[in-house]
């Protein structure tokens, strides 16, 4: 008789394998966020460029991005998440080969339109293959991978390019090197195709089932309320993310007199903090069945800790490590996340659903930066951490419906 022993390890080898790939191709997503922005004094320096035309050029990134994501949904639906991910590592090639040769603003422009088009797949492409390859048990670690993955790219992109910049002398050359990086990572999920492959026989014969049955307009889902309210909530904790990485470190500053060379490590406390959050978050998903509970009380410990920093009232460097401790908070919450927007799409919409609900990131993102630059202009360094605070509320609030709607939904199925 055939032994079956060693076929949980083997299923636990693959999934495995294809968390690490889409890790790996989601890091190199948000990688490429940064891919203009720790260039900015030298294209000031070469080109004459003012902070606003360079402000421009993240707005046409996000942008790009915003509107791409929504429609790639449904490209993933239709011809599979794989070929679109091989699309988004291309075009951040790309993007990187633009950025080398460009002359001026223009060419910064169109590199920017590059990369947000490469961003723009991402997430529909990366979460409809986890969902369809990896085992139940182990999406909650899956989706925790996901989210440390997006912010090891961020970390990683400054230094990678700041670091090949000193080494050879030219910002031009840290973007070859940026297009190697892209095309590496291209190679990688070619040669492992087989681990990302989405349209294996037994989600092909239940999308088969579900048209079948249903027989729905591919836009149906946009009726569903739960789909508006998950884009809601990631446009607030995006808009409470985006205040905290652009415009922490001089709100610090001007609030407790701290140097530069101090609160410049706020950004990375936070994301360190997340990630760490992102741990212990995987575990939390398979444990329970309310998820928005788990959102809102990791998301009310990070908005607390941020308003005891916008009260002005604790000393400085205290002041630094807690704004830095309120990325555990978010982290926390960032696979339940994931997972409640699993339970809200319908079958067969997954590309379509992760691609309208993430593009509320990229939305967050355009209309953050000038909202709190304009507050830190005003000289309110305090509605920083107090506007994230409130931003991190109201995503509460859409969590707290979207699991209200998952909820019911769950009663009446198993009515």
């Amino acid at each position: 008789m055939t032994p079956t022993a060693p076929t949980p390890a083997a299923d636990t080898r693959r999934d495995v394998a294809t968390i690490s790939l889409i890790g790996i191709a989601h890091g190199s997503s948000h990688f490429f966020h940064l891919l203009l922005p720790p260039m900015f004094p030298a294209f000031i320096r070469d080109f004459g460029l003012s902070w606003s035309e360079l402000g421009l050029l993240v707005t046409v990134f996000f942008v790009v991005s915003g509107i791409g994501q929504a429609l790639a949904g449904f490209v993933v639906d239709r011809i599979g998440a794989r070929p679109v991910l091989y699309g988004a590592m291309a075009c951040f090639v790309a993007g990187s080969l633009a950025a080398a040769a460009a002359q001026g603003f223009a060419g910064l422009a169109l590199a920017a339109v590059l990369a947000g088009l490469g961003n723009a797949p991402l997430h529909p492409a990366d979460f409809t293959i986890l969902n369809r390859r990896v085992s139940p048990p182990r999406l909650g670690h899956a989706f925790s991978v996901h989210g440390i993955s997006g912010n090891l790219g961020w970390a990683l992109a400054p230094v990678f390019l700041i670091g090949l910049t000193a080494l050879f002398g030219s910002w031009r050359a840290a973007y070859l090197g940026t297009a190697l990086l892209a095309a590496a990572v291209l190679a990688l999920l070619v040669v492992k195709r087989d681990l990302i492959d989405d349209h294996h026989e037994a989600h092909a014969a239940a999308a088969r089932h579900a048209a079948a049955a249903g027989g729905e307009h591919p836009m149906a889902f946009l009726k569903l309320p739960s789909v508006w309210l998950c884009f809601s909530f990631f446009f607030w904790t995006t808009v409470a993310l985006a205040a905290i990485q652009s415009f922490a470190s001089p709100a610090l500053g001007r609030m407790y007199g701290l140097p530069l060379e101090a609160t410049a490590f706020v950004v990375t406390g936070y994301m360190l903090a997340s990630a760490a959050g992102m741990i212990v978050g995987g575990f939390l998903v398979d444990r329970a069945e309310r998820l928005e509970r788990t959102i809102a009380a990791a998301m009310a410990l990070a908005a607390a800790m941020l308003l005891l920093v916008a009260s002005g009232w604790l000393p400085g460097m205290v002041a630094l490590v807690v704004a830095s401790l309120a990325g555990f908070g978010t982290g926390l919450a960032g696979p339940s996340r994931d997972m409640l927007i699993k339970r809200a799409a319908p079958p067969g919409a997954t590309g379509r659903v992760y691609g309208t609900v993430y593009s509320g990131l990229d939305t967050g993102n355009a209309m953050a930066a000038p909202l709190f630059g304009a507050l830190l202009d005003a000289g309110l360094p305090q509605a920083v951490f107090g506007g994230s605070a409130l931003a991190m509320a109201l995503g509460v609030l859409s969590a707290s419906f979207v699991g209200l709607t998952v909820h019911r939904r769950r009663q009446l199925a198993s009515a």
